[in-house]
C-alpha cells in the first residue's frame, strides 16, 4: 500500500487507467494466442487443459489457405508499389503547388474512409462490370488502391510540407537541378512519412475483404475472405490460428519500422494546411 500512497492520487488514477487499457487491449490477444494452441479448453477452466498443434497442421495443410497467403502478399505488394508511383507525385504537388480547390481535392481522399465502404464499392463494382474488370487481378488491385489513397496522399504530403523550402532553394542556388534537389534533399527528408504510408498501405491491402469479395470472388480469395469461411465452417480454434497468421505480418512490419512510426509523423499526416 505504501507504493500506491507514494504515487499520489493523480499517478494512481493514471496507473489504474493503464491497467484497464492493458487488460482490454491485451486480453483478447492473449485469449486468441491461447486458443490457437489449445487441445481442450472447457469452462470454467482459466487455462486450457491440454495443448495441441493439430489445428495449425489442419489450417496450413489446406491448399486454399496457402494460396490465399501468397495471393494476399502479391496483391499487397503490387498495390503498395502502384500507390507509391501514383500518389507520391500527387502528394508532392499538394505540398508544393498552390492551385484552385487544392484543399478540396486533398480532402476528397478522406471520403473513402469517412462513409461506409460498401456503398462506394457497389458503385465501383457497377463500373467494373461495364469495363470487364470483375473477377480479374486488375480489378482487385484497383479496388485496393481506392482504399489506400488516403494513406499514400495525406501522410507523404505532410512529410513533404515539413521539408523547409530554404534548404531546397540553397541547393538550387548552388547549381543543383530540380530533380537532384528532390532526390538528394526533399525525398530523403520526407522518407519517414513515405515509409509509414507505405506500411499502412501494405497492411490495409492485406486486411481488405469487402472490396475483394465484391470484385474478386470466386477466383481471388485472399486471407481475410478465407478466414471468414474458416470461422464459419470450423471450430473457433481454427479461426484463432488463421487470425494469428493474418495478424503476424502486421506485428512484424510495425516492429521493424517502429523508428519511423512516431507520434509526430502520424499527427502531421492528418493535418490540412
Amino acid at each position: 500500500m505504501w507504493y500506491f500512497r507514494a504515487l499520489g492520487k493523480r499517478k494512481l488514477f493514471e496507473f489504474i487507467l493503464l491497467v484497464v487499457f492493458t487488460i482490454f487491449f491485451m486480453g483478447p490477444l492473449l485469449n486468441l494466442l491461447l486458443l490457437a494452441f489449445t487441445g481442450k479448453w472447457q469452462y470454467p477452466a482459466v487455462l486450457p487443459q491440454s495443448w495441441s498443434l493439430d489445428w495449425w497442421r489442419f489450417v496450413l495443410s489446406k491448399d486454399e489457405v496457402v494460396k490465399s497467403i501468397g495471393l494476399s502478399f502479391l496483391i499487397a505488394t503490387v498495390v503498395t508499389a502502384l500507390s507509391i508511383v501514383l500518389c507520391i507525385p500527387a502528394a508532392y504537388a499538394f505540398a508544393r503547388i498552390r492551385f484552385p480547390l487544392s484543399r478540396m481535392f486533398l480532402f476528397s481522399f478522406l471520403l473513402t474512409h469517412a462513409f461506409p465502404k460498401m456503398g462506394l464499392y457497389v458503385s465501383i463494382g457497377v463500373l467494373f462490370y461495364k469495363l470487364g474488370l470483375m473477377n480479374t487481378f486488375a480489378g482487385v488491385v484497383l479496388i485496393h488502391i481506392v482504399n489506400t489513397l488516403m494513406f499514400m496522399t495525406w501522410i507523404p504530403s505532410a512529410a513533404f510540407r515539413s521539408v523547409h523550402q530554404a534548404q531546397e532553394e540553397s541547393a538550387r542556388d548552388a547549381g543543383a537541378s530540380p530533380f537532384r534537389v528532390f532526390r538528394s534533399i526533399t525525398l530523403p527528408m520526407a522518407m519517414p512519412g513515405i515509409t509509414v504510408a507505405s506500411i499502412f498501405t501494405f497492411l490495409n491491402s492485406l486486411d481488405e475483404a469487402q472490396g475483394t469479395f465484391l470484385v474478386g470472388i470466386p477466383d481471388f480469395r485472399t486471407m481475410p475472405i478465407v478466414m471468414y469461411s474458416i470461422v464459419a465452417d470450423y471450430p473457433s480454434t481454427a479461426g484463432a490460428v488463421f487470425s494469428i497468421i493474418l495478424t503476424l505480418p502486421t506485428a512484424v512490419l510495425l516492429i521493424a519500422a517502429q523508428r519511423f512510426v512516431t507520434a509526430d509523423v502520424m499527427s502531421s499526416g492528418f493535418q490540412m494546411k
